[in-house]
């Protein structure tokens, strides 16, 4: 077996171009995702993330530049045989079981009649189906349908699964769930492309995310380094006044101001005690100070420009 650190990449994007006539989908998007990681794929509504994820798996092609799945083409059969998928939006045959829907599936995925008997029951339990299976989809739950959807997903045990907006239709137990889902995938070796617009979700099991807005990748890294060094103090004072604002820029710079409360962005949350000496030894009263690093929420709204809709 080959050393992990051999391995190709479970997704290499390079200069990813996808043009339809004179609109630019993609311009020139570039990133790597590494086998058994969860990547986050991130942006507002027309900013490309479905294009990149329909040329992932092959059902769209560039027009400029390279995507491979652990080191061949999307189109490649050995490629494709390593993914699994949940579109955003699906249809299942709604006249068949959930059992013969994932049956079906599993022939697709060239899977033997006794692995499927064996794994099928599986997935069902895995997903919060068990004993569900037998009934027919058109009865099922938007909720419902959503874990069929993640069971055809994971059904062949695939090194990659690429997952869109995979809660949506979710209450906060089956978010939950999905979360559970997800790590236990991540610690058996399988790679997790996690397309959502539920920051918090991805906040709560990413290892790193990639932000995209209009077509173009705008960050990407770790969460805890998305932010880079800066954090916020928020500040809670008997009052506040043009003297009080004038020493807080002395210590950097003044995001928000609401009421008696202040937030003022620093390099480290090292200034604090400094911070905190200025102002009460200029006769302010100080009921608060709390650092505050800024969430995945914050980074996101303040790269993105938002979308078509």
């Amino acid at each position: 077996m080959a050393d992990r650190a051999e391995a190709p990449p479970a997704i290499e994007v390079r200069s990813l171009r996808k043009t339809y006539g004179r609109s630019v989908a993609l311009h020139d998007v570039s990133l790597t995702v590494e086998p058994g990681e969860i990547f986050g794929f991130l942006g507002p509504n027309g900013a490309g993330k479905t294009t990149t994820v329909k040329i992932l798996v092959g059902l769209a092609r560039q027009t400029g530049g390279q995507a491979q799945i652990f080191g061949r083409a999307p189109s490649h059969l050995a490629a494709r045989r390593r993914i699994g998928y949940l579109p955003e939006h699906f249809r299942f045959q709604e006249w068949a079981t959930g059992y013969e829907m994932l049956d079906f599936h599993g022939r697709l995925a060239g899977m033997d009649a006794a692995e499927r008997r064996e794994r099928i029951p599986q997935v069902l339990e895995q997903v919060g189906l068990a004993g569900r299976g037998g009934e027919a989809i058109r009865r099922y739950s938007k909720g419902m349908t959503q874990r069929i959807g993640l069971a055809q997903a994971i059904l062949h045990r695939p090194d990659l699964v690429l997952l869109d907006e995979p809660t949506s239709a979710l209450d906060p137990v089956g978010r939950r769930e999905v979360r559970l889902l997800v790590r236990a995938l991540a610690d058996d070796g399988v790679t997790v492309f996690l397309n959502s617009h539920l920051l918090t979700e991805v906040e709560a099991v990413c290892d790193r995310v990639a932000i995209v807005d209009r077509g173009r990748l705008v960050r990407a890294g770790r969460l805890s380094d998305l932010a880079g060094a800066a954090v916020q103090l928020r500040l809670l004072m008997d009052r506040v006044d043009r003297e009080l604002l004038a020493k807080l820029a002395q210590h950097g710079e003044v995001a928000e101001v609401e009421g008696t409360a202040v937030t003022l962005t620093v390099d480290s949350v090292d200034v604090a005690p400094t911070v905190a000496e200025t102002l009460i030894g200029s006769g302010y009263r100080l009921y608060g100070l709390v650092p505050v690093q800024p969430s995945l929420e914050d980074v996101f709204v303040g790269l993105v420009e938002g979308g078509d809709g």
